[in-house]
């Protein structure tokens, strides 16, 4: 049994359950004074363990859990003005509380085969039943933030325990989109 293995605070609980037609909610961040809040019409999609070194991730968790919503259904409720970009550089632009780091969401601006989609932090909604995480995504990468490579096997094997398929990419159905979206920008597969 690998139970002892901490990966996320929601995680270490075990997988949460999604409810049928969770219809969305407000994300909160973590800030007690003027708490930045923003609505998500509707469920999340993709939802994952992931162990890169950009996603926001809870005190003292190894992944964060992060999905994705089409950006026509967030909408800032409170305190938009404590957001700014994390990085303007990056594909995903993270919009975070200045207060607590909470990254909020994070569209994709620019031409991508997921442009159109902003990253979310589900664990961050005032209410259960959304899509639970589905697979782990770039586990490696948790190397680069400073966990120890000997404690690699037993982490995925955490993972794997959980359902949560370990991957150093993301899982192969976002693999075929992304793939998919270059060939037809390259003119290899015709729309």
């Amino acid at each position: 049994m690998t139970g002892s293995i901490s990966l996320h605070p929601l995680l270490d609980r075990g997988v949460p359950k999604g409810s049928p037609g969770f219809s969305g909610g407000v994300l909160v961040c973590e800030c007690a004074d003027r708490p930045v809040r923003v609505k998500v019409d509707g469920d999340v999609a993709h939802n994952h363990a992931c162990g890169c070194t950009k996603c926001w991730k809870p005190a003292g968790a190894t992944f964060s859990i992060v999905a994705v919503v089409p950006h026509d259904k967030i909408t800032v409720l409170e305190n938009g003005d404590k957001l700014e970009v994390v990085d303007k550089s990056a594909l995903i632009l993270r919009h975070a509380c200045k207060g607590c780091g909470v990254h909020m969401y994070g569209p994709v601006e620019r031409d991508h085969a997921f442009q159109g989609l902003d990253f979310v932090h589900p664990e961050r909604f005032d209410t259960d039943g959304w899509s639970p995480p589905g697979f782990a995504a770039f586990v490696s990468s948790i190397i680069e933030s400073g966990t120890d490579p000997a404690d690699m096997p037993a982490i995925r094997a955490r993972l794997t325990e959980l359902g949560l398929t370990p991957s150093d990419c993301l899982n192969s159905a976002l693999m075929d989109v992304i793939a998919t979206w270059t060939a037809k920008k390259s003119g290899v597969l015709k729309s």
